[in-house]
């Protein structure tokens, strides 16, 4: 799936991984206009974040 068929506030990771970890999780955010990009955050750790393309593949099959 790609980020930006996604909604805001769902849980991903970024390799196809069936059962992660709290820091293997993402959480899709707002997207930024300036950055032409979507803003993620890490589930554990609010002030880890980075800036995705749409165009990115994740993977939300994961037991969480």
């Amino acid at each position: 799936m790609k980020i930006r068929e996604m909604k805001k506030g769902e849980f991903f990771t970024r390799k196809p991984l069936e059962h992660p970890s709290e820091s293997q999780v993402w959480i899709r955010g707002e997207y930024d206009r300036s950055q032409k990009k979507y803003e993620c955050v890490r589930f554990d750790d609010a002030n880890r974040f980075c800036y995705l393309k749409g165009e990115t593949q994740v993977y939300t099959d994961l037991v969480f």
